[in-house]
């Protein structure tokens, strides 16, 4: 008996379906869920479309179309079917990101359409963790950046950009989208310092929350300071935030090249558990 297939542009009034494929994996998928949780499906409010996969009328798979193209649950023919959707309206993100294998089938769909990439980050290890370190003594100078602290966190967030993506965050519109998604983490009280001096010597966000989970974004730590060991007792101390008062899973990605801060993960108990690709434009 033949699979009666269809791929539209989800609605309002799908949501419930949507979160349903969601939460089949709410650690890798926080990301998506927490936007699509907070903004609904309407495409203004989202930031972008969220396509949706149906077969024989059950929706299957989502893969959200906005500044990132990321694929969720995705089939090898759902990622087909996604592929032929983004050929058509031509390229509109910055980077296609998601768990490694259904990201690098849609790379290679549209690889000859959209290629060649800035750069492709083919493995970047999911970590997760469930529970503080035991051995590792949160930093207690790192707090929560407070909302008339813009101008301090911000230089910050660019470097940190800067150096993880290889374009400023200020290019463009002038950093004006940017800007605003680092006064949101801050003003919902998710963006994490530490400050000498008048100087932001570590930092990280957790950049997406959602009842079942949430991930850590943005880590890092000025370059003179590095070597210290204020990335271990820093995760530490978001950790500690994350956990009691967030999710009870926190996750993250990570460069599989980046061997210290793989390692510094490992020491404040994160495993890793599966791995994600991007494709940067």
């Amino acid at each position: 008996m033949l699979t009666t297939t269809t791929t539209k542009v989800l609605e309002p009034g799908d949501l419930d379906a949507a979160l349903a494929v969601l939460d089949r994996d709410p650690v890798a998928n926080a990301f998506v869920a927490a936007r699509v949780q907070v903004a609904g499906l309407d495409p203004w409010r989202l930031g972008g479309e969220m396509w949706g996969w149906y077969a024989d009328g059950r929706l299957e798979s989502l893969c959200y179309a906005g500044a990132n193209l990321v694929p969720i649950g995705a089939s090898q023919e759902a990622v087909r079917a996604f592929a032929d959707r983004a050929r058509r309206a031509g390229r509109r993100c910055s980077s296609i990101v998601g768990p490694a294998e259904p990201t690098a089938a849609l790379w290679s769909l549209l690889e000859p359409h959209w290629g060649p990439a800035r750069e492709v980050r083919a493995h970047q290890p999911l970590m997760v963790t469930r529970s503080l370190p035991v051995d590792v003594d949160p930093d207690p100078l790192v707090r929560r950046v407070r909302k008339d602290e813009m101008e301090l966190i911000l230089p910050a967030c660019v470097a940190m950009f800067t150096e993880e993506v290889g374009v400023s965050p200020l290019a463009g519109d002038g950093g004006l989208l940017y800007q605003a998604r680092v006064a949101e983490l801050v003003g919902s009280g998710r963006s994490f310092a530490r400050v000498e001096d008048g100087k932001v010597v570590f930092k990280a966000e957790i950049g997406a929350a959602t009842r079942h989970a949430c991930q850590i974004q943005g880590v890092w730590v000025a370059p003179e300071h590095r070597g210290r060991g204020l990335s271990v007792t820093g995760m530490a101390a978001v950790l500690r935030y994350a956990l009691r008062e967030v999710a009870p899973v926190v996750s993250l990605y990570v460069n599989d090249y980046n061997a210290a801060a793989r390692a510094a993960y490992r020491r404040v108990g994160f495993t890793e558990t599966g791995a994600f690709m991007s494709v940067l434009f």
